[in-house]
C-alpha cells in the first residue's frame, strides 16, 4: 500500500458507498481507495452500515411494469465505472487500468500548453474526469475554483498553499481555494482530476485557452 498522507473526507466516501457520487468522482473515490488502506478501511465500514439499513427498511410496492422500466433504462445508458478497489502492478490502480485501457502508457496525451498534457477520461453535465501530467518544477496557472475540484496523485508530487502531495494523496478544492500548484523538481507529476465546474484562472492567457483545453 502506498503511504497516504493526505486522506478522502468520511462524506465523499459515504457518498460513493451509497451510489451518490457523479461518474467522474465515482472514478477518483475508486483510485484512490486501491491505493490507501485507511480509505479502504473506512469504506469498508460506510458499506457494512449502509447494508445495516437496507435490512431494516421494509418493502416497498413497485409498479408491474418497474422491471421493464428499469431493463430499459440500463440499456439506454452506459454503466458508471464502480470498481472494486483493487491493485495492480502498473502506477495506475486497476479501476483506473480500466478505463484509460491499460497503464500510463496507454494514455492518449494532449498538450494544453507550458509542457503540460491532459487526456479527458469523462465529460458529461455532472462534472469531468482528466489525466494531467505536469513537467517536474512547472507551476500550474494561478486558480480558484466554481465549483469541487478532486486531485488525486499517482506518480511524482506537487505542493501549494496547503502543504505537499504525492502518489496517494487527495486534496478537496471548492469555491473557497486559491492556489498555485508547483510540480517537485525531479519528477513529472501525473495527477487524476474530477471536477464538475471550470476553473477561475486569474491570467490572461489561461482564461482565453481555457475554452479550447476545457478545464
Amino acid at each position: 500500500m502506498t503511504d497516504v498522507n493526505h486522506h478522502i473526507s468520511d462524506d465523499l466516501l459515504m457518498g460513493y458507498a451509497a451510489g451518490a457520487l457523479p461518474q467522474a468522482f465515482d472514478l477518483v473515490v475508486a483510485t484512490h481507495v486501491s491505493l490507501s488502506e485507511d480509505a479502504r478501511a473506512r469504506l469498508t465500514g460506510f458499506e457494512a452500515i449502509g447494508g445495516a439499513v437496507l435490512d431494516r427498511v421494509g418493502e416497498a410496492e413497485l409498479a408491474e411494469d418497474s422491471l421493464e422500466a428499469t431493463l430499459a433504462r440500463i440499456s439506454g445508458v452506459e454503466p458508471e465505472e464502480r470498481s472494486a478497489p483493487e491493485q495492480s502492478e502498473g502506477i495506475f490502480p486497476t479501476p483506473l487500468q480500466r478505463v484509460v485501457g491499460g497503464d500510463l502508457d496507454a494514455v492518449n496525451w494532449r498538450s494544453v500548453g507550458m509542457g503540460v498534457k491532459q487526456a479527458v477520461l469523462h465529460s458529461g453535465k455532472d462534472g469531468s474526469a482528466r489525466l494531467l501530467m505536469i513537467p517536474a518544477g512547472q507551476a500550474m496557472p494561478v486558480h480558484g475554483h466554481r465549483g469541487l475540484e478532486m486531485t488525486l496523485v499517482l506518480k511524482g508530487a506537487y505542493s501549494d498553499d496547503d502543504g505537499r502531495y504525492a502518489r496517494g494523496d487527495i486534496e478537496i478544492a471548492d469555491e473557497e481555494m486559491h492556489h498555485t500548484p508547483i510540480a517537485d523538481a525531479g519528477e513529472d507529476c501525473v495527477c487524476l482530476i474530477a471536477t464538475d465546474a471550470p476553473l477561475k484562472f486569474d491570467g490572461l492567457l489561461p482564461r482565453i485557452a481555457q475554452p479550447f483545453v476545457g478545464i
